[in-house]
């Protein structure tokens, strides 16, 4: 694809990374394909190669309208074009770039900026989210449908972590909302890991948001100042021999790893996020390198699961399968699952922003879920957990803990 950037454009910070990616687009179309907005619409500018196109005539002086803002804010960043894409485009590091810049050329209505400040608010604070989350609960059956999906039902009881001293130590991204969303998947990741001889430190009290929310919400250098207050804290352990950053949600894994591009000309922070990112392993990756038989699970019932990969671990990290194999190697029966690629419509705060496409993708992911009549459904982020969780007719949990369900039995 050729270019032309304006002289404004080629100003910005990442300019040429920019370039790079839109003169990597061969614009074959085949994203399309497996783009979840695009199969709904069917409008071009719904599908990557569209909102490719869009970004490129804003770099190159078109001028932009809500239009544009409409039709890249449709975008789930789920990734799904990337792995379909034979040239190898990097379309989420475009689409940064270009909501960036358009954020500086469209201004938002009111609306939207009280709900995605509200959203980066009520998100990144732990105590505040689970507090207001204690208040929905008790609200719950008046509050309108779309809040009321958002506030699940209270969940299992984590139960005690463990307490013993292990020579293998890591850390782990507690995250924003989990904790109060579903507090036994962390509880229970720390008891099999503890299992298998890894022991996880108590999170430092800087760490809250892996920086996810603010960054795709128009906030994109508060989202990297969390990564530096993240690094920052995460830093002694690591000098220390700390051997992993092991993530639970697969969205804030993403992100994680993300730190050393992000951060790659911030001359304080190069090195070490570099070294972060190589340190983070979202959970599957870490247990499906254990010997799992010193879990010592001899059953698992006659319980039948479906697995649902999300898309920041299947098409962001490249993990497709992964906790598939390794729910087989302990015995899990899983059903088949239909278009295993798309997304559920979560995509963090998409849920909220984009309610009505959302539903439409959750409708058809649950209908493919449930194709094969399982006992539950396992994920492995908790958004996608609580957004099917809201409609699915039967329980969304984090296959975690479904793994220490069969070990504590």
């Amino acid at each position: 694809m050729q270019t032309n950037l304006t002289s404004r454009a080629q100003l910005m910070p990442r300019a040429t990374e920019g370039e790079s990616i839109l003169r990597s687009c061969v614009h074959c179309g085949f994203c399309n394909a497996t783009c979840p907005t695009y199969q709904l619409t069917g409008d071009e500018l719904d599908g990557p190669r569209g909102r490719i196109y869009l970004i490129k005539q804003m770099l190159e002086g078109v001028e932009v309208t809500k239009t544009t803002q409409t039709h890249l804010d449709r975008c789930l960043t789920c990734c799904n074009c990337e792995t379909t894409c034979p040239s190898g485009v990097r379309y989420h590091s475009l689409l940064d770039i270009g909501r960036e810049e358009l954020a500086k050329r469209v201004a938002r209505t009111v609306r939207e900026r009280v709900l995605r400040g509200t959203l980066r608010t009520l998100m990144t604070r732990p105590a505040l989210f689970a507090f207001l989350l204690r208040i929905g609960r008790f609200f719950r059956p008046l509050l309108p449908t779309l809040i009321r999906d958002q506030v699940p039902a209270r969940p299992a009881t984590s139960g005690k972590r463990p307490v013993a001293i292990q020579a293998r130590k890591l850390l782990m991204l507690e995250g924003c909302v989990q904790p109060s969303l579903s507090p036994n998947t962390n509880a229970a990741t720390a008891r099999v890991l503890d299992r298998l001889g890894l022991q996880v430190l108590r999170a430092p009290a800087k760490v809250r948001c892996c920086g996810a929310v603010d960054y795709h919400l128009d906030a994109q250098a508060r989202g990297l100042q969390h990564a530096r207050r993240n690094i920052d804290a995460w830093w002694p352990a690591i000098e220390s021999g700390c051997e992993a950053i092991v993530q639970t949600a697969s969205g804030c894994g993403a992100f994680v790893k993300e730190y050393g591009h992000l951060l790659e000309a911030d001359p304080a922070y190069a090195a070490k996020a570099k070294k972060v990112s190589q340190l983070a392993l979202d959970l599957v990756e870490l247990l499906r390198r254990e010997p799992l038989e010193r879990l010592r699970i001899t059953g698992v019932g006659n319980q039948t699961l479906a697995c649902h990969c999300p898309c920041t671990l299947q098409h962001a990290q490249k993990l497709g399968g992964a906790v598939e194999d390794v729910l087989r190697r302990l015995g899990f029966p899983l059903t088949a699952v239909p278009e295993a690629h798309l997304c559920c419509g979560s995509a963090g705060t998409y849920s909220i922003t984009q309610p009505e496409l959302s539903k439409q993708l959750r409708d058809s992911k649950l209908a493919a879920l449930q194709s094969g009549d399982p006992s539950q459904i396992v994920t492995a982020n908790i958004g996608c957990q609580v957004h099917l969780g809201a409609a699915a007719k039967v329980p969304v949990r984090h296959w975690i803990e479904i793994i220490d369900q069969a070990m504590q039995a």
